[in-house]
């Protein structure tokens, strides 16, 4: 059953109990890293193993997402700053006791490439807090691997597709 969480703003990054930073390269430049991010939101699930499906919703505003195991999310678009930052909040999900959760992809130019931080703000009460420090480990594994496959995919683009 999909349940409504608190909405919070983009100061949540930055206040939520429980946040977890993660950051990896690309060889990829800034602006192939956030068309893929945020322009191709179907093309998630080619590079991000865990997402099983990946829409917008609202004409762009937001976005629909399923990952392995079931779990749901309707999301809001917070902030589309092209080739710089992308985050969305999630509003409803089937997720249990999470009260509030806000991701964030910032993107720096890095030598020739892109640095990527994936930021995961959350809040819900202690059981939710033990369980995402413990999953700590798991949730940077696959971000690391996702980016590494986007990097892969763009790099198997021509230069006329990026």
């Amino acid at each position: 059953m999909a349940r409504r969480l608190r909405p919070v703003g983009l100061d949540f990054l930055e206040d939520a109990p429980v946040r977890l930073v993660f950051s990896a390269r690309t060889t990829a430049a800034p602006e192939a890293v956030y068309r893929a991010l945020a322009e191709e939101v179907e093309g998630w699930p080619r590079w991000f193993r865990a997402v099983t499906l990946a829409r917008p919703t609202h004409g762009g505003a937001g976005r629909e997402i399923k990952l392995l195991g079931g779990i749901r999310f309707q999301e809001t678009i917070m902030a589309v700053d092209p080739e710089q930052r992308y985050a969305y909040r999630v509003d409803e999900t089937n997720a249990p006791a999470i009260r509030a959760l806000l991701e964030e992809w910032r993107l720096t130019p890095s030598g020739s490439g892109t640095h990527v931080r994936w930021t995961f703000a959350a809040d819900g009460p202690a059981t939710v807090r033990f369980a995402l420090a413990a999953a700590r480990p798991g949730l940077g594994h696959s971000f690391r691997t996702a980016v590494r496959a986007l990097d892969r995919r763009l790099a198997g683009r021509s230069g006329a597709d990026q």
